[in-house]
């Protein structure tokens, strides 16, 4: 049982070690995303340098990691758990824990010599299993702020900040409430933290804007 777990939350590390900004930047421009711009493994920088289709494909991959590894978790604590009626048989925790690995795998990746991204389109996924209603409303607050704001990393820091109270409010009350709060937290305090130095440029006035419609 045990090993089967260990087993589960290493493969969602391993699944979150795959670096997708890194992988789409050399298939489309030959060269390492994290040498560019920012110098930052994740969609904004791939968008910015290699272009659109790279980024959105970043986008999207980055986030169905998040999700087949929580999906994962899930499904396996279930499995796990309830065949010994323990009190951690409800699959949501082990989605939690999953997503925490695979994003703790994005940032620091395995496969890239642990040089991540920040983990908000991960985040994406792994809430999306984890609280959908918190991910949707999360990501109508980054939609909103980033055309009011045209600041992607703000935009960013808010939603995770939404996610993460709002997965906390909607936690599955059948299931152990502190697992899933300090779990949200974690992977919240990753991507404000992974964020430091935006936040910084922000409150200094030097952080760069988004442009839609230009090159």
């Amino acid at each position: 049982m045990i090993m089967t777990v260990l087993v589960t939350i290493i493969a969602a590390y391993l699944i979150g070690s795959i670096n997708f900004a890194v992988i789409f930047a050399k298939a489309f421009m030959k060269r390492d995303v994290r040498d560019l711009g920012s110098g930052n493994a994740g969609t904004t920088n791939v968008m910015r340098n290699a272009g659109f289709l790279p980024g959105a494909l970043t986008f999207i991959f980055d986030a169905l990691k998040g999700f087949v590894a929580c999906y994962l978790g899930k499904i396996i604590f279930d499995y796990v758990f309830t065949q010994t009626n323990s009190d951690w048989a409800k699959g949501i925790i082990g989605a939690f824990i999953c997503g925490l690995a695979c994003m703790l795998g994005h940032v620091f990746p395995l496969f890239f010599e642990f040089k991540g991204g920040k983990g908000v389109a991960t985040s994406v996924g792994i809430f999306a299993v984890c609280c959908p209603i918190a991910i949707i409303i999360g990501l109508t607050v980054f939609a909103i702020c980033l055309f009011t704001s045209k600041y992607v990393s703000l935009s960013s820091v808010l939603a995770a900040i939404t996610v993460v109270v709002l997965s906390i409010i909607f936690c599955d009350k059948t299931a152990l409430l502190f697992p899933q709060i300090v779990l949200s937290l974690a992977m919240g305090a990753i991507v404000v933290g992974k964020h430091s130095d935006n936040i910084k440029r922000l409150i200094a006035g030097t952080e760069s804007k988004v442009k839609f419609g230009g090159k």
